[in-house]
């Protein structure tokens, strides 16, 4: 049961890194986006290069925790585990480098964060 709903919550930790992605890499200087980031339209401009890149890594972490879900369901727990793990626990230590790093990001780093700490938990815990 923990490896099941470790698994819905990484999924979830997924879905908000391929929206952070698409912020990122496709929306970045787009109104909207820099209101959520903060930035303005030159700042958007400047940083356009590193949002894309940045952007890409969110989408990978989603994808080896996707990876890890489906992997975990259907064929191997521990190979799914793992991959989720990897990818979850990499969105966790990213949002505490946040908070970290940016006190005034504490809101952001929540969001980024939250939904990995919950699937590292559960799943460490199902591990058990």
């Amino acid at each position: 049961m923990l490896l099941l709903i470790g698994s819905v919550f990484a999924g979830l930790a997924a879905l908000i890194h391929v929206y952070i992605f698409v912020l990122e890499s496709v929306r970045w200087t787009h109104p909207s986006t820099r209101r959520i980031f903060g930035t303005s339209a030159e700042s958007a401009e400047t940083t356009r290069p590193l949002a894309f890149n940045q952007g890409f890594y969110n989408l990978f972490l989603a994808i080896i925790a996707v990876l890890g879900i489906v992997i975990a369901l259907t064929s191997s727990a521990g190979v799914g585990v793992a991959l989720m793990l990897a990818g979850t626990g990499s969105m966790l230590a990213a949002a505490l480098v946040l908070i970290l790093s940016d006190r005034s990001k504490a809101r952001a780093a929540t969001v980024q964060g939250l939904f990995p700490l919950v699937a590292v938990l559960l799943l460490v815990l199902a591990l058990i």
